[in-house]
């Protein structure tokens, strides 16, 4: 009975890795197609200026995709990402800007979010409540826990005569901006703990099938624990990345579709929602379609609402694609699941 199951096991995975890689090729193609038109529609397009702009924002997007991939891998979601970035590093820079040294603040600041991970990850882990849901009711939460305290005014200025923040946001190594090396870095150990850790394939059991992961002895929720932990850690560092780069962090960016954006890269990519699939490759495909797509519509000067309705249809094609890529099984369907 087993060895059929592993059989049938092998061969869906042998399917969805076929499919998966065709998503990875016609989105890349597409991306391909969408920057050649871009260069020849729009004369800003490939300035330097905006080339400079666009790697930043894909470095940023691209850091907050790895994060999440850690969690949709496992069958998860964590809706939490920007609230919690946003929530700590405001933190971390009023203790800062009150005299503390800015590297004990971010120590600080990095507590309180692991904490924040730790919570949303005990409710899904202990509590069973569905990702989705759990993490669409904390992230007001999270940033409503900061609000009395830390939100007086929306823009929060980074501390002064800190040379490395700078060097961090707009400085480059070997004429390559800074922010896109660390993104390189994220990605790399992302990749490492993904495919060479007993961590990461125990999170690639876990999404692949959960009932059989929890039978065969590994630790579920101690790793679901875990994983939010890390994606909010992640998600802090990205929240560092942009304090350096804007030399400040606009609270209101909780309220932005930018969560939104990070899963379209993720789905697009070819990160099944059904878990158990997908890597650091499929983010980096997402990651330079939806950066493009986003510099493009803001060279046309797009409004916002126009913006959000493409990358609403551009969204709900890749979930249609992904449905087709990785089909749902019955444990999958369980109502409440993603």
């Amino acid at each position: 009975m087993s060895v059929q199951a592993n059989e049938q096991t092998r061969g869906s995975q042998r399917k969805g890795v076929s499919l998966r890689f065709s998503q990875e090729g016609i989105v890349f193609l597409l991306t391909m197609l969408m920057f050649v038109g871009f260069s020849i529609l729009l004369p800003n397009f490939l300035t330097s200026g905006n080339v400079i702009a666009l790697m930043r924002s894909v470095s940023v997007l691209g850091m907050l995709a790895l994060g999440m991939s850690l969690v949709v891998i496992g069958r998860g979601v964590d809706l939490t990402m920007v609230s919690t970035l946003v929530v700590g590093v405001v933190w971390a820079v009023k203790m800062a800007n009150d005299g503390m040294p800015f590297g004990q603040a971010l120590f600080y600041g990095g507590l309180l979010v692991a904490g924040f991970g730790m919570v949303v990850g005990l409710i899904v882990a202990f509590a069973e409540i569905p990702p989705i849901f759990t993490t669409l009711a904390m992230a007001p939460v999270i940033f409503g826990i900061g609000n009395p305290f830390l939100f007086k005014q929306d823009t929060h200025n980074a501390p002064q005569g800190v040379t490395w923040l700078n060097e961090l946001g707009f400085g480059a190594s070997f004429g390559i901006p800074n922010t896109i090396l660390v993104f390189a870095a994220v990605a790399l150990v992302m990749h490492l703990i993904l495919r060479y850790t007993r961590f990461g394939r125990s999170i690639y059991a876990m999404g692949d099938n959960p009932a059989a992961a929890r039978l065969s002895g590994l630790p579920v929720r101690p790793i679901t624990v875990a994983q939010y932990m890390m994606t909010a850690l992640v998600a802090y560092l990205v929240g560092i990345v942009i304090l350096g780069s804007n030399s400040g962090i606009n609270s209101r960016l909780a309220y932005t579709t930018l969560v939104y954006d990070v899963l379209l890269v993720v789905v697009l990519g070819g990160i099944g929602l059904s878990g158990g699939r997908g890597g650091v490759r499929n983010v980096i495909v997402g990651t330079l379609f939806v950066g493009t797509l986003l510099s493009g519509m803001t060279i046309l000067n797009l409004s916002l609402t126009a913006q959000n309705f493409i990358k609403s249809l551009v969204m709900l094609l890749a979930l249609i694609a992904d449905t087709v890529a990785n089909p749902r099984d019955e444990q999958t369907s369980q109502q409440g699941d993603i």
